[in-house]
């Protein structure tokens, strides 16, 4: 719990202030979790026997990441295409039976994409919003609903949630996770957002909350899947990217889709 508590003190401080600065900072910050995180899923997925496949997983993850915060939808498209084309191209002439060579095309395709699609979703929020606020809230509600989802599962968890995919979440826990959408809501409103209605604020901290706790689920499905406990161990007391951001990748883009049709529209 110390090594735990240590990392976060250094690097969430550091992710706010990437946050603030934006621009090439923040698209950094993102080609560095989106190239770790594809290298996690294809280790994982597919072990250490396919270098060729990780790397060219991680190029065109990364590619995708590039294209998303400094190209355009177009060429990100292609991209994305272009690599299922490949990577179809490249599985259907190994030696291996169909059904493990179709199992591979499907993760290689959804990790790619859910990677490399969904992380750049986090630059787009920055650049809606022209500041780092929005991105404070999005990352403070995703790591205080994390740790009260922890809290109150512990203390008062009894029903389990998703048992056959993460025995150890509760409908506790779950609802005690979206408390932390309505106090970092209520605190930003009074702080960093007081010319957004405390109730806007509220209903996105609880959307957040909920559609991370999902992607929670999502990334647990995966590692139950491979029956592996953590991603990697890259981040000491934590887990791997994925295990410390799966949440992001999918509170990102829905907290980006409510801000730019409802708040700034």
């Amino acid at each position: 719990m110390l090594v735990r508590t240590i990392i976060a003190v250094i690097f969430g401080p550091l992710i706010i202030y990437l946050s603030y600065l934006g621009g090439l900072w923040l698209v950094g910050m993102i080609f560095i979790l989106a190239g770790i995180g594809i290298s996690e899923f294809v280790i994982q997925s597919l072990g250490k026997r396919s270098p060729f496949l990780l790397s060219l997983s991680v190029l065109f993850t990364v590619g995708l990441v590039l294209s998303s915060t400094l190209l355009n939808f177009t060429i990100t498209l292609m991209i994305y295409i272009t690599f299922l084309l490949l990577i179809g191209m490249l599985l259907s002439i190994r030696n291996q039976p169909p059904a493990d060579l179709f199992r591979q095309i499907l993760l290689l395709s959804w990790g790619t994409g859910y990677i490399g699609l969904l992380y750049p979703f986090v630059y787009h929020i920055r650049e809606l919003t022209a500041t780092g606020d929005w991105l404070l809230f999005l990352f403070g509600t995703i790591w205080l609903s994390d740790s009260l989802a922890m809290w109150v599962g512990t203390a008062f968890g009894r029903r389990k949630l998703a048992p056959t995919v993460s025995p150890n979440k509760t409908v506790a826990g779950f609802v005690g996770g979206m408390s932390g959408g309505i106090i970092i809501a209520v605190i930003l409103h009074f702080w960093r957002l007081s010319d957004f209605h405390i109730y806007s604020l509220v209903f996105a901290g609880l959307l957040v909350s909920f559609v991370g706790q999902l992607g929670d689920l999502v990334e647990s499905c995966w590692k139950r899947s491979l029956d592996i406990k953590d991603s990697s161990t890259i981040i000491p007391g934590h887990g791997g990217v994925l295990d410390r951001f799966d949440s992001l990748l999918f509170a990102a883009p829905v907290l980006h889709l409510y801000l730019k049709y409802f708040i700034f529209k």
